[in-house]
């Protein structure tokens, strides 16, 4: 199943300055899981080192937050649109 991931401007430079890029899965584990190997820049900018989403990191199947839903084990289809949102903190 290829689905459409957007590139947060942030980490745009690890994924070769791509906005957009199409990536197999039939979850949202397995998305992040083809991103990090297709673009080991980022590694470690999505998911703990046990795996998990960083609380910091928003993830969107559609409109829906994956947090919401199954978390990684959200199942994504043909076509969805997975959209990465980096929390943004400040004063």
């Amino acid at each position: 199943m290829s689905v459409e991931v957007r590139i947060p401007t942030v980490l745009r430079s690890a994924s070769a300055g791509q906005a957009v890029v199409s990536v197999d899965g039939s979850t949202i584990g397995e998305v992040l899981g083809m991103l990090q190997d297709a673009y080991p820049g980022v590694r470690g900018q999505l998911l703990t080192d046990e795996g998990r989403l960083h609380r910091f990191v928003n993830v969107y199947v559609n409109d829906d937050d994956v947090r919401y839903l199954d978390k990684l084990d959200t199942k994504v289809n043909d076509g969805d649109v997975v959209s990465i949102l980096p929390a943004v903190a400040g004063g």
